[in-house]
C-alpha cells in the first residue's frame, strides 16, 4: 500500500465529511480544518515548514474538502502577494480551450491553421494543416523542440520534425500559440476570456502577462487554490457547472496519448506505468512521483510552482517559490514535499503498512554509496537515469544492501526494486 502514513487518517476523516466547501466569491473568508483533526503532529508540520523555507518557498497551502488545513508564507510573501505560475499556468490554458469548445467556438480536432492562418510554422502547407489543437494540448505537434529557442513562437522557430501525433516532446512554442487560438476563436483577448469564463465564476484573481515569448499567469496562492478546487470538483463550483463538457474535462485529466502515459491535456498525471520528461525522447518506467498518491493530477511549473489535486482524498497541495536546480518541471522537489506530507500522521503504529514494508534509500542526496533498506531476498535493483536508460542492475540477498554510486555522473536518477509483482521506486540525487 502507498502513502498510508498520511492517507489512512484522511480516508477515515472523509467518512464523516460533508460536501466540498467553497469559499465566497469575494473577500478573504475561508473555512479551515485544524491539523489536529487529521492527527497531524505539530513537530512534523514544523519539519515540513523548515524544509520548505530552506528550498526558498514563498507560499504553501494544503486544503482538505475545500477547507484550509495548512497555509504558510515565507520570505516576505503574504496572502495577498502575487507570484508567477510558470508552466503550471498551462493548465489554465487547457481549461480555457475546453470552455471555448463547450461554447462552439472551436473543436480541438480542428487544424491550428484554421485560427492562425497559413504560414504560422516553417512547414509545407500539408504538414502545417495536419497539426491540430489537440496536438498542441498533448505536446504531439511533431515540431522540433531542439531548436535554439524552443519558447519562440515565430514561424522560423517552428520547424517540422515528425508527423503530428507520432512524437511527444515538451515544447513551449506550439503550446503558447494556443493563446492566439483562443483569442481568434473568441474575439476576446486572453485576459478577457479567462476573466469571463474562469475567474468570475469562481472568484479567482490574477492575469496573464507577457514575459519574453510566454504569456505567464500571476496570482495569489489562494487563487491557485480556487482553481484547484474547481478541478477537484470536475469543473463545478458550488453547484454552478462551469465546464459542462465533461467529455473534454475527463480527457483533460487522463492520459491523452500512448507516447507519454503521464500527460493529459497540459496536466501531469501520477501513478501511470511510465512517463517522459522535458528534453528527452526516452520513456521512464513507473510513476512520476512515487511518494505522492497515484491518482494525483498536477500543474507543474519552473522553479517549483505546484498545484497538486488528489481526487481520492479531496486534497489540494500548493507550493509557489524558487527552486535551486532551475528545472522546467521539478518532479523531485514535488516528490520530496510528499515525503514530508506522508510523515505528518502522529499515530504511525496504527497503520496497515508497517515501516518494514517501505523502501528506504539513504543518504539521499548522496555520493559514493547509498544503503537500501527493507529489501526481500531476490529483489532486483535497477538504477535508471532520467532518460529512461538502465545504468546498473543487480540482485540482492540481504534485507539491507549497499549500492555503489562512485562511477555515476552527478544528477537525478530513479532506483527501482522489483520482487515478484511488487515494484517500489525512489528518486535519488547523486552529488558531485
Amino acid at each position: 500500500m502507498k502513502n498510508v502514513a498520511l492517507f489512512t487518517v484522511l480516508f477515515l476523516f472523509s467518512f464523516v465529511r460533508s460536501q466540498l466547501y467553497f469559499p465566497p466569491l469575494t473577500g478573504n473568508s475561508w473555512e479551515t480544518i485544524s491539523p489536529n483533526d487529521l492527527n497531524w503532529c505539530p513537530n512534523k508540520i514544523d519539519s515540513l515548514y523548515q524544509f520548505l523555507e530552506a528550498q526558498d518557498t514563498k507560499a504553501f497551502m494544503v486544503l482538505k474538502d475545500g477547507k484550509i488545513v495548512l497555509e504558510q508564507y515565507f520570505g516576505g510573501q503574504t496572502q495577498n502577494s502575487l507570484w508567477y505560475w510558470a508552466s503550471a499556468g498551462k493548465t489554465i490554458t487547457s481549461f480555457l480551450i475546453g470552455m471555448a469548445q463547450q461554447e462552439g467556438l472551436l473543436d480541438i480536432n480542428d487544424a491550428t491553421s484554421d485560427y492562425l492562418g497559413s504560414g504560422w510554422a516553417s512547414c509545407t502547407p500539408e504538414q502545417e494543416n495536419a497539426i491540430t489543437i489537440r496536438n498542441q494540448l498533448t505536446m504531439t505537434s511533431g515540431l522540433n523542440d531542439g531548436v535554439a529557442n524552443p519558447f519562440c513562437t515565430l514561424p522560423e522557430c517552428l520547424e517540422y520534425l515528425a508527423a503530428p501525433g507520432t512524437r511527444w516532446a515538451y515544447h513551449n512554442g506550439p503550446y503558447t500559440l494556443l493563446d492566439q487560438v483562443i483569442s481568434q476563436a473568441s474575439g476576446m483577448t486572453l485576459n478577457q476570456f479567462v476573466t469571463q469564463k474562469l475567474k468570475n465564476p469562481i472568484g479567482m484573481t490574477g492575469s496573464f502577462t507577457q514575459v519574453d515569448d510566454n504569456m505567464v499567469f500571476f496570482s495569489t496562492a489562494r487563487s491557485m487554490a480556487r482553481f484547484g478546487l474547481l478541478i477537484l470538483n470536475n469543473g463545478v463550483w458550488n453547484g454552478n457547472t462551469v465546464m459542462t463538457d465533461q467529455q473534454y474535462f475527463q480527457a483533460m485529466v487522463n492520459t491523452s496519448q500512448n507516447l507519454n502515459r503521464g500527460y493529459g491535456y497540459l496536466w501531469w498525471l501520477n501513478g501511470k506505468q511510465n512517463f517522459m520528461v522535458p528534453g528527452s525522447q526516452l520513456t521512464i518506467p513507473g510513476s512520476i512521483m512515487p511518494n505522492a498518491p497515484d491518482d494525483m493530477i498536477s500543474a507543474l511549473g519552473k522553479n517549483g510552482q505546484f498545484l497538486n489535486v488528489v481526487p481520492s482524498q479531496k486534497l489540494i497541495l500548493i507550493r509557489m517559490g524558487n527552486e535551486p536546480t532551475g528545472s522546467l518541471v521539478p518532479f523531485l522537489m514535488n516528490d520530496k514535499i510528499w515525503e514530508y506530507m506522508n510523515a505528518l500522521n502522529c499515530n504511525q503504529s496504527s497503520l496497515v503498512e508497517t515501516k518494514a514494508e517501505k523502501l528506504v534509500v539513504y543518504p539521499n542526496p548522496s555520493k559514493g554509496t547509498v544503503t537500501i533498506n527493507n529489501l526481500s531476498p531476490g529483489t532486483v535493483i535497477k538504477l535508471y537515469d532520467l532518460t529512461g536508460r538502465c545504468i546498473k542492475e543487480t540482485m540482492v540477498q540481504l534485507v539491507n544492501d549497499e549500492f555503489q554510486l562512485d562511477d555515476l555522473t552527478p544528477g537525478n536518477y530513479v532506483i527501482q526494486c522489483t520482487n515478484g509483482s511488487s515494484i517500489q521506486e525512489k528518486k535519488l540525487i547523486v552529488l558531485p
